[in-house]
């Protein structure tokens, strides 16, 4: 975008530039310090600015923000695939790298010998040649723990080497000391220690490493289409049904309106809605208080599926390149910012095309 900024005058001239600027009149990370100021409650303002307009311009009645669909997905980080071996030659490469950069002299680096292990145990692996890949990753796992307990001897005593070396050696621990099968929150991803494992269930996916985010639609198809009502992320894997506590109060804070009717899939069973929306929300399948217009409703409950492709092909939900936690949060309301955007710009154009013919038919001469 900064570049496109720089080579455009239109883009220019819409920012309120009165001259063309060769280069850019401000430095690049300013707009992450921008979202790490503002956070997710201030970014929320703009999601909420994007419903209020879609109200003015009639793109959407106000009782139609009042009946919602509700699903989760996974917004991916933007990490390579985990592998234990991966991750174990990756924490040694790191603590290194950092020990060169201090000048901490190490016994060994292993830096040879580790990368012939990890291609050695990756060749293992796909040749179903399990025992040997076993092997080759407690080779791994060896050379790791050796250079952790080399320079916690070299910098044991140093409080500067110690106060460097502190995260870094937490994670390595970590990556060191975590089992395939082991409960609890485990290591992903060194540089993104965030990044959790989430199985949706998807044959072509079975996990997914990121974080689970709430993403809540209008049910109906508005003039102007279906727009997102509320999005967030939820760090942690809580079970969707746990999730309405705190998300139906969101809801209605957002759109400024009291939640009549609520769909969600069959993963909400058992939820923990507030009491006075025990008999507002309404799951697939469901037989009990269904009347005729509920059922037909309960058929449009897929209907937020698209939306949240659209969300992940076209407005960044389906990898986040923002850090830390407070980056998966603001990557999510951003993303549902620009989808409601871009819907009322659709809308803002038909009704433009529609008044451009309205005004050409009136000035067309009348026929003698």
């Amino acid at each position: 975008m900064c570049e496109r900024w720089v080579e455009n005058p239109y883009y220019q001239y819409f920012c309120g530039e009165e001259f063309f600027q060769h280069r850019l009149v401000f430095d690049r990370s300013s707009l992450t310090r921008w979202r790490n100021r503002m956070g997710e409650e201030r970014l929320q303002a703009l999601l909420q600015e994007s419903l209020s307009v879609a109200v003015k311009t009639e793109a959407i009645k106000p009782s139609e923000l009042s009946r919602v669909i509700v699903d989760t997905t996974v917004q991916p980080k933007n990490v390579m695939f985990p592998t234990d071996a991966k991750l174990l030659n990756r924490a040694r490469e790191k603590l290194v790298r950092l020990a060169k950069l201090r000048g901490v002299a190490l016994r060994q680096s292993y830096a040879r010998v580790g990368k012939f292990a990890l291609i050695q145990q990756q060749r293992y692996a796909h040749a179903k040649q399990f025992k040997r890949a076993k092997k080759t990753l407690k080779t791994l796992r060896t050379y790791l723990g050796r250079v952790i307990r080399d320079i916690t001897r070299k910098i044991e005593g140093d409080s500067g080497h110690e106060a460097a070396f502190a995260q870094l050696l937490l994670l390595a621990r970590r990556v060191h000391e975590q089992q395939q099968g082991q409960r609890g929150p485990k290591v992903y991803s060194l540089h993104a220690p965030e990044v959790e494992c989430i199985g949706k269930g998807k044959a072509h996916r079975p996990y997914e490493f990121g974080v689970k985010v709430s993403v809540a639609t209008t049910i109906s198809h508005a003039k102007g289409g279906q727009f997102v009502t509320h999005v967030k992320a939820l760090p942690g894997n809580p079970y969707d049904g746990h999730t309405l506590a705190t998300v139906i109060p969101d809801i209605e804070a957002l759109v400024g309106n009291t939640l009549e009717r609520l769909l969600a899939d069959k993963g909400y069973r058992g939820h923990n809605a507030p009491p006075d929306y025990k008999f507002r929300v309404f799951i697939s399948g469901q037989k009990r208080g269904v009347t005729p217009r509920i059922k037909r409703q309960l058929h449009r409950r897929s209907a937020i599926e698209p939306v949240i492709g659209h969300l992940k092909e076209e407005h960044r939900m389906g990898r986040n390149y923002l850090w830390h936690r407070r980056g998966d949060a603001a990557n999510a309301v951003l993303a549902a910012a620009g989808y409601n955007f871009r819907r009322l710009i659709r809308w803002l154009s038909i009704l433009w095309r529609l008044f451009i013919t309205a005004l050409l038919a009136a000035i067309q001469p009348v026929p003698a």
